[in-house]
């Protein structure tokens, strides 16, 4: 008996080196990016930073790893340390050497910086879409003011800024009919362990594959306050965020609260491979409190609380993501999204989906390529109760738009060290579904009749663009212009529209930064 439990252990211990041995290969392929990883807190890339779309490029690429794969915002600290991986073959020294310069922190345990810039924004309309135009042409001054102080592990930044154009932008929730207006850019404290990271505050989020607005969480709207967990390891990394959302009214004018919840658990599988599991929840109701058993990131909230407890004062999202370096010139990237999934009484109700499917890799020995198609089937995004949708005052969480199809080409191409050009070729097909409208009653003749995808006359919207961004000295720029062909224009069949949709803004900038005394 104890030699046959002898050779049960040693038939075990074998079967676990198996496993061990990949386990053990992947954390030393990944330790070079873990090495040198400072005790000290760490700003966050904002994601309109002038120097990113060209660290994205890079990252696209292939040149250098992506820090965070489909979750945006990174840290600084990040970005350097992807960058000391670059393949010198393919990224020029004095390139190397501006983003290194542009995200570079101080030493010191303590720390202070501050800037400023002023500029102006012009634009041949308002929205951030420029694929659904809104809101008049014009210019307007744009200025902001940035104050970040960091003492070990805890950072502390806020971007306030004066931006008058706000007031005519549609998808603008604050206050309208003022000359000057501003917003809180990003405004945050975090505290930043080796295995954990909270922060609160400001700060826009974008999780889903690069170039389009995420399906659970974009920066497409304004002001996403929030509280944000991340917890783990590259090769296994949770990350929540809970926010309020704008309050709404039932149809007795009683005022519904509001909140979303969404967290997400990545796993790295290999140096190739990055997968990931999540769920976005909208809870709503009078009287409604943001309940912890809907905060809880460990919770599967669609099997404990949906299908579980039975609250039907809920709408939850069910997504994954994937992406898979399938060779050194490809990269592919997908996302995939569940609204309100019925796995009984189906009939009942509707299948609402969304997704993405996104390849990149290098063209010739500077250049990028980016391709990437989506589509967001027609009653995606809404819900029969308005305050189950995923919008926060009206505006999109994630995406604004539903009912659509979109395909995208971009090539990008660096000029000098710090510039981007990036060339653009697009076809939206978009229908009538809007994710504000009505949701047909569930189980009736007009909801087994409506679509699954293109409601009513479809518009199709071809673009052909060109987009300039980056930074010499203290001037930044980031500039979009496009001609728009389209055809059956606001849903008229037969009706033809061509456009020139174009937007820069152009500001000069100042900075300065220090070391505190901790003595």
């Amino acid at each position: 008996m104890p030699a046959t439990i002898l050779g049960r252990g040693a038939a075990l211990a074998a079967l676990a080196s198996l496993f061990a041995a990949p386990l053990t290969a992947r954390c030393a392929a990944q330790e070079p990016a873990q090495a040198g990883r400072p005790s000290r807190a760490s700003a966050y890339v904002a994601l309109d930073d002038p120097a990113l779309p060209l660290l994205e490029h890079l990252i696209a690429r292939g040149d250098i790893p992506d820090p965070t794969p489909m979750v945006r915002p990174f840290r600084r600290v990040d970005a350097l340390r992807a960058l000391a991986l670059a393949d010198s073959t393919a990224v020029p020294d004095r390139v190397l050497r501006e983003l290194r310069e542009r995200f570079a922190e101080p030493e010191a345990e303590a720390w202070w910086a501050a800037g400023a810039r002023a500029g102006a924004q012009a634009y041949t309309q308002l929205r951030r879409d420029l694929l659904h135009t809104g809101g008049p042409d014009g210019a307007k001054p744009y200025a902001d003011v940035t104050l970040a102080g960091a003492f070990a592990n805890v950072i502390a930044v806020t971007r306030p800024a004066i931006e008058p154009r706000l007031v005519d932008d549609p998808d603008w929730t604050g206050r309208r009919g003022l000359d000057v207006t501003g917003r809180l850019v990003e405004g945050y404290v975090g505290a930043q362990f080796r295995f954990v990271t909270l922060t609160y505050g400001q700060l826009d989020h974008n999780w889903g594959p690069v170039g389009l607005p995420g399906i659970p969480l974009s920066n497409y709207g304004y002001e996403r306050q929030g509280l944000m967990l991340s917890l783990g390891t590259p090769a296994v990394r949770l990350t929540a965020l809970a926010t309020d959302l704008r309050d709404g009214t039932d149809s007795g004018g009683v005022a519904v609260h509001r909140y979303y919840f969404v967290h997400r658990l990545g796993l790295r599988l290999s140096r190739r491979l990055d997968v990931a599991l999540w769920e976005g929840n909208v809870v709503s109701g009078a009287g409604r409190n943001f309940e912890t058993r809907y905060r809880n990131p460990l919770s599967f909230s669609y099997l404990t609380n949906t299908i579980g407890l039975g609250d039907d004062r809920g709408n939850v999202m069910l997504g994954a993501d994937a992406r898979w370096r399938a060779a050194r010139g490809l990269i592919l990237e997908t996302q995939l999204a569940l609204d309100d999934f019925w796995y009984q009484d189906r009939d009942q109700n509707r299948d609402r989906w969304a997704f993405t499917l996104a390849g990149s890799g290098p063209l010739g020995a500077r250049a990028g390529w980016r391709a990437l198609y989506t589509q967001v089937s027609s009653l995606a995004l809404r819900a029969f109760n308005r305050g189950e949708n995923f919008t926060d005052g009206g505006v999109g969480i994630g995406r604004n738009f539903s009912d659509q199809d979109q395909a995208t080409v971009r090539v990008t191409l660096p000029v000098r060290s710090g510039w981007l050009v990036a060339p653009e070729l697009t076809l939206l097909r978009q229908g009538e579904g809007r994710i504000e409208a009505p949701y047909p009653a569930l189980g009736s003749a007009e909801l087994a009749a409506t679509p699954a995808l293109f409601i009513g006359t479809v518009e199709r919207t071809w673009r052909l663009a060109l987009g300039v961004s980056g930074q010499e000295g203290p001037l930044a720029v980031a500039a979009d212009a496009g001609f728009h062909h389209v055809t059956n224009a606001d849903h008229v069949a037969g009706a033809t529209d061509d456009r020139f949709v174009a937007r820069i803004q152009a500001t000069l900038g100042i900075s300065h930064r220090g070391t505190l005394r901790t003595d």
